[in-house]
């Protein structure tokens, strides 16, 4: 552990190999989406649960969560099981590079979404970078239009970002009350069973799903607690905007894994777009880092008696 303290930047490559190989490991399965994306969450779940219930204040804060808390995490859990169904299927529409880039937009659509729905402001420099990053989503569209299943894995990529930033805005709201590891369990718990109902509506069988039950136990472990889960940990060594820097890695090294394993080779058109997007993405996530500094660092005022 103490190794680990010293050079940080260990996890960061842990972390961002972990969220990288997502889509690597989701082509690998032969289940429909929708179980996948089940027994990940169920592996997740089973994973999580010695942990909250090991612990006394995790136990006592998960059984006083108001009403309203527990049914938005619901809520926001519904949401994540969208983008679990919608991204998967996805992956197998179109190329890695694309999709994985198109799912990076997220957090322009939360920025939208905040603008939109909760009467927040956009600048110019943000509405700029936003700009910059739906132009590079219409290019990679182009690059795609010649295959309607690709440009059909394109839209489904875009739903499956914006569904998490509906998550996200959600967990926004909910955070502001509720622990981490609460929350995230709740939303965990609430996905997990999405997930079961709709392959039951689909008429999937999870017993028919065994590559599905590694591949899920693969993205429980890798993508989700040794992925998304370090970049949690190192906001402690790092600032924000260093860490949201570091995911945008994701699409360049899961497209580098996708053309050694699958031979996809991106076209220059797509180049182009994921560049846009990363930079877009990259710029908004920069100005937001700005903002929240000098939100920070300003004084407060002082009321004159």
């Amino acid at each position: 552990m103490k190794t680990i303290e010293k050079h940080p930047m260990l996890m960061v490559v842990v972390g961002i190999l972990g969220i990288s190989l997502s889509a690597i490991f989701v082509r690998y399965s032969d289940a429909p989406s929708a179980v996948t994306a089940a027994f990940r969450m169920l592996w997740t779940v089973l994973l999580m649960t010695p942990v909250v219930f090991g612990k006394a204040a995790v136990r006592r804060e998960l059984f006083s969560v108001s009403r309203r808390a527990l049914l938005l995490s619901a809520a926001s859990g519904v949401f994540l099981a969208a983008h679990f169904v919608l991204w998967f299927e996805s992956l197998q529409h179109t190329s890695v590079a694309s999709s994985t880039t198109i799912v990076c937009t997220e957090v322009i659509w939360v920025s939208l979404g905040f603008f939109l729905f909760q009467r927040g402001r956009l600048a110019r420099r943000e509405l700029l970078a936003i700009a910059v990053t739906l132009t590079g989503s219409v290019l990679i569209a182009c690059a795609d239009s010649g295959s309607g299943a690709q440009l059909y894995g394109d839209i489904l990529a875009w739903l499956a970002a914006m569904a998490t930033a509906v998550y996200t805005l959600i967990g926004r709201t909910v955070r502001r009350g509720v622990s981490t590891t609460v929350y995230t369990y709740i939303v965990y718990c609430s996905c997990a069973a999405v997930l079961l109902v709709t392959c039951l509506l689909q008429g999937h069988s999870l017993l028919a799903g065994g590559s599905a039950v590694v591949v899920g136990l693969l993205l429980a472990v890798l993508s989700t607690i040794l992925g998304h889960s370090i970049f949690s940990w190192c906001l402690k060594y790092f600032s924000p905007a260093f860490v949201s820097a570091s995911k945008l890695c994701e699409p360049v090294v899961a497209a580098l894994f996708a053309m050694l394993l699958f031979g996809e080779m991106p076209v220059w058109l797509q180049l182009a777009g994921g560049a846009l997007i990363l930079g877009g993405v990259f710029y908004y996530s920069r100005l937001q880092s700005t903002a929240a500094k000098a939100g920070a660092a300003a004084p407060t005022e002082t009321k004159q008696p």
